[in-house]
């Protein structure tokens, strides 16, 4: 996701799209139940980035500018915003399943924050970031990794 993105580093919103993205993981099923796909974050992930913009007197919209070119040559390296959320995630109660980092407790470390790009574009979207991160927590406890 990051390097197709263009970007350098492997960042937070790149982790909860590849999580949008396998589909078949609990952790994707509970993301599009808050009707959350790859699409919908990628969309808010834009409207994040015009406001925040915005916000520094840039007026952008974002489908008008070029897209990303990947550079093929360089591995991104893993961003702040991702290793912190693997902190929250390795960190998250329960502890069943401790040292095992599957999608669902991934989900739970993206959504342990009220801060971040993530936490602006959930919030952007309508999404109650606190509610689904609850839910993620209580099916992890049920042991659904």
């Amino acid at each position: 996701m990051a390097r197709r993105d263009g970007s350098r580093s492997i960042e937070a919103e790149h982790v909860l799209l590849a999580l949008a993205a396998t589909r078949t993981t609990s952790a994707a099923r509970m993301l599009a139940e808050a009707g959350l796909t790859e699409e919908t974050i990628r969309a808010a992930l834009d409207r994040e980035l015009e406001q925040s913009l915005a916000v520094a007197g840039i007026a952008v919209r974002i489908g008008l500018l070029p897209e990303a070119t990947p550079d093929e040559s360089r591995n991104p390296h893993i961003g702040d915003s991702t290793r912190l959320l693997l902190k929250r995630a390795m960190d998250a109660p329960p502890k069943l399943g401790a040292g095992r980092l599957g999608p669902l407790r991934i989900l739970v470390g993206i959504l342990d924050t009220e801060r971040g790009r993530v936490a602006r574009a959930l919030r952007a979207a309508g999404v109650d970031r606190a509610a689904l991160r609850a839910r993620a927590a209580e099916a992890l406890a049920a042991g659904n990794h």
